[in-house]
């Protein structure tokens, strides 16, 4: 999940239980306000029935009307307690149809007062009730208006937060794009981000200062590696000069004779691994820039058939459809990549095995029968990576990848029954 989703997330939650909590508080809040300017009108009731009992000396007439009620009843003196209670008013509706009209009661919600009052020597408790429709009306209305600004303000904020945190955020998305984007042995630099907020400006400052040192240990290895390699050309071409030499001028026991073989096979080694080498420091720092238009599928048959002994040879079953397909690269890398790739599918594939080559116009597909289990996929581009019988340099599958990117093509590796599948996409 993005962090602007979490932010979002906990923002809106936080949001809401917050709102709820102090929409619960307001809502009693002022039922309180109501309930207490209910009770405030009852002992306002109750004073002018003591006053009209001491200036008559007798009970008031009790009266209805549509929002109070007034009821005196006998009682045993002081055993009335004065007190407000939430209780029901009767409230009588009369409906009239063509022939008659009929009377009934409707029940509502009531604030009372209970009280008592002497008249004469009699005890009367006194019962004034109001109804409190129109203060649960008023209060519906308040809780209702309350939920609608709530939910704009919801509505607000969440809107708000989108458009504002992602203009906020650009200069981050900005960098990451760069980095997704960044090619070591790319001569372009990350560019400064346009932004006010200090912490994408340390990130940003942090990122270009990253990227150039590794560009620049990147470019004192290739330095040291294409060094390393011219400086080994030398003493390989002597070593194998003196071997040819000592080879031809005495003769030698099997046992010398092995002990020279494996030399010279070591030798023979060391010089196909420097020249691999400096294969790719040339690729990588694209000295190499020969390219004309060149038929892949003629390039291809060629390939095929300077291969044609060694599939012989292992009895390996070759298959293959090619379509025109005409690129504009260099004749040397195509080679070197072709080459590359069907000795890869003849090394690792087994006796009376089979290969498939598929070319169109999007994509080469190159099958091998091999182990009945994927490569690693994390590893097989990787410089001297191999497998344990292999006799390469490890450097082939690599070189094959670098080619690849040199002209914007993608080399891909998979595994699906039972064949090593690897496919340049044009």
């Amino acid at each position: 999940m993005k962090l602007l989703a979490k932010y979002n997330r906990v923002n809106l939650i936080t949001t809401i239980v917050v709102m709820l909590i102090t929409g619960i508080i307001y809502y009693q809040a002022i039922s309180w306000i109501l309930t207490s300017q209910n009770d405030k009108d009852l002992v306002v009731e109750e004073q002018e029935v003591f006053d009209y009992v001491k200036l008559n000396h007798q009970l008031p007439q009790t009266f209805q009307s549509d929002d109070q009620q007034i009821t005196f009843t006998a009682a045993q003196p002081g055993s009335v307690k004065r007190e407000f209670i939430n209780t029901i008013y009767f409230k009588k509706v009369e409906e009239e149809d063509k022939h008659r009209r009929h009377h009934h009661q409707e029940y509502e919600a009531g604030r009372g007062l209970v009280s008592s009052v002497m008249v004469g020597n009699r005890y009367y408790k006194i019962l004034i009730v109001e109804s409190k429709v129109e203060t649960e009306d008023l209060i519906q209305l308040i809780f209702t208006i309350t939920i609608c600004v709530i939910l704009l303000l919801l509505v607000t904020l969440v809107v708000t937060n989108r458009l504002i945190l992602n203009r906020i955020w650009q200069p981050f998305y900005s960098i990451m794009r760069e980095l997704r984007g960044f090619n070591i042995a790319d001569t372009k630099e990350i560019p400064q981000v346009d932004t006010t907020t200090d912490e994408f400006k340390e990130l940003n400052r942090t990122v270009i200062d990253m990227a150039a040192r590794a560009k620049l240990d990147y470019k004192d290895l290739k330095i040291f590696t294409e060094n390393a390699s011219h400086e080994l050309l030398t003493p390989i071409a002597v070593i194998n000069s003196k071997l040819d030499t000592l080879i031809q001028t005495e003769n030698f026991s099997p046992q010398q004779s092995k002990l020279l073989n494996d030399l010279y096979g070591a030798v023979s080694r060391l010089n196909r691994l420097n020249q691999s080498l400096l294969l790719l420091v040339k690729i990588e720092n694209r000295l190499l820039h020969e390219q004309q238009q060149i038929n892949l599928k003629e390039l291809t048959e060629e390939m095929i058939g300077q291969f044609e002994e060694i599939f012989q040879d292992k009895d390996i079953r070759l298959t293959y459809n090619l379509n025109d397909k005409a690129i504009y690269a260099s004749h040397y890398l195509l080679e070197i990549l072709l080459s590359n790739l069907i000795n890869n599918a003849i090394r690792h594939n087994y006796r009376s095995g089979s290969i498939n080559i598929t070319l169109t116009a999007q994509s080469l597909i190159i099958q091998n029968t091999g182990e009945s289990a994927p490569l690693v996929q994390e590893k097989i581009f990787t410089r001297f990576h191999k497998s344990s019988k292999s006799e390469g340099s490890g450097l082939g599958l690599t070189i094959c990848r670098q080619i690849c990117e040199n002209f914007n093509y993608t080399l891909h590796y998979s595994y699906q029954d039972s064949y090593h599948t690897f496919t340049i996409t044009f």
